[in-house]
This record gives structure tokens, sequence and C-alpha cells, in this order.
């Protein structure tokens, strides 16, 4: 069911809401008020979907005010879970966003928007040629692939929404524990990187693509990338900076923590 009112000013709290709540806006304001054609309902497969072609993001009505599927609910509200879908949903929103704009930039003959340049340059050369984990659970096992134009995208796509989705839900979870914004605590951005090195290790920040050969696909509805080509360190500075606009001391203190340890890709 299609939110209801004025775009402009619901749009606008939503803003409001997320910045109360220390949560990441940089992105967010960038997107038009009425681009996102937002919509719930019962999903079982998914916990949520975004339809590039229509601008339209489906969420589970357990999103909506009173669950009635009408309007997001506050964010103040939503569990630390939902925030993790939302913010991933939001980001291919964004990323929908911007290749549309690109387009537009195309037949203006203007320059592209940086983080969409950086995005191509990945596709090419961490993308196109992966390695999945045919067994998601075991990661282990890896194979190689050569993806289409299409499931390179969609697997950078995932992998960074992942991200997004993974820095939303453990910032909360420590503002959680101390009452304090992450960025004004010493020992809470600390204790921030330290989960994002578990993770590299953990293989949590990993996206996934949907093969678009039938019969790859009657084996598997979606395959995950594996270690080796899971995130890099690079892609996170990027989007630290370019999407969730963390500060600039910040960021910087997660690259020094991992400039000895983690190489940055191409």
């Amino acid at each position: 069911m299609k939110e209801q009112g004025s775009a402009g000013q619901g749009w606008a709290r939503f803003l409001v809401d997320a910045e109360r709540i220390q949560l990441p806006t940089k992105f967010l304001k960038a997107l038009p008020p009425d681009f996102i054609q937002f919509e719930f309902d019962d999903l079982r497969t998914y916990a949520a979907e975004y339809h590039p072609d229509e601008h339209r993001m489906v969420l589970n009505r357990s999103l909506s005010f009173n669950a009635a599927g009408r309007v997001l609910k506050p964010l103040v509200q939503m569990t630390h879970k939902e925030l993790e879908v939302l913010y991933h949903e939001l980001f291919h929103a964004y990323m929908d966003y911007l290749s549309f704009m690109e387009e537009q930039s195309r037949k203006a003959g203007r320059r592209s928007e940086d983080l969409l340049g950086f995005a191509r340059e990945q596709q090419a050369c961490r993308y196109g040629a992966v390695m999945i984990a045919p067994i998601a659970q075991r990661i282990a096992e890896t194979e190689s692939r050569y993806l289409t134009q299409a499931e390179s995208w969609e697997a950078l796509n995932e992998t960074w929404a992942v991200f997004i989705g993974w820095t939303v839900w453990n910032q909360l979870e420590l503002q959680r524990k101390t009452g304090k914004s992450m960025f004004r605590e010493q020992g809470q951005s600390h204790q921030w990187i330290q989960r994002l090195k578990a993770a590299f290790e953990k293989v949590e920040l990993r996206g996934y693509y949907v093969p678009e050969d039938p019969e790859e696909r009657r084996l598997a509805q979606k395959r995950y990338l594996a270690k080796p080509s899971q995130l890099t360190l690079r892609e996170v500075m990027v989007l630290m900076k370019q999407v969730l606009g963390f500060q600039h001391d910040f960021v910087e203190q997660v690259e020094a923590s991992f400039r000895a340890s983690q190489s940055s890709g191409c």
C-alpha cells in the first residue's frame, strides 16, 4: 500500500528523526522527497525489496505505523534490526537516484557524480570476476565466477548496502550500551573499529547477486561472495566519507588502524 500524505513533509520529518537519534543523513539529504515510492506488504521471502525501474521500495508491514501499511512508523519505535534493513534499502534507492541522474547528466553533457565513477571502477576491477561461496554457510569453500554487467552491478550494490546497514546497526548497539554518541567517546569509536575488523574476519561484509542464467538460478536463487571478494578497506573509506558523512577525524582513525593489516584493493 502506498504511503499517503505530503511526500515533502514526510521526508523532512524522517530526516529530523534520523538526526535526532544520530543516524547518518548525508546521502538521504541528496534524495528528492518524492523520489522513493514507499509501499508495505506481508513479505515472506525477503525482509524488504527495492525496484529501481519504478523507484519503488516495498517494506514489511511491521515497519509501518501500527502495522497498518500506510506510513513508516517513527524511527524511535523501530528495532536496530529494522533500521539496519531500512538503511540497506535506502542506500539502494540512493544508488538508483545517482544512476538516474547520471543518465540525465549524460544527456546534458555533464560529468557523473564522483561516487558513481568510483562504483563503475570497482565494478570493472573487483566485481567482474569474483570468488563465491557455493554454499553460503561454508565460507571457506570457494569457486570463481565471471559475472555479467547486471550481476556485477548487483554484487557491488548489495555489498555496499550490507556495509551501510551493518554500520547503522553497530552504531546503534554501541550507543544503546552507553547512552552516548559513538563519535564523541574515544572508547566507543575504538570498539566500532574492532567490530569492523571482526566483521572482515568473519566475512560479514559480502554481498550477493542473483544469477542471470536460468539453469544456475535453479540451483541457487542467490550467489554469495566469498572472503576474497568481500568489501575492501578502500570501499569502506569512500562510503564513510561520501555516503555516511562520518567526521574526518573518525575516518582517519579507522584508516590508520587498518593501514598496516589490510590491503585496500584496486
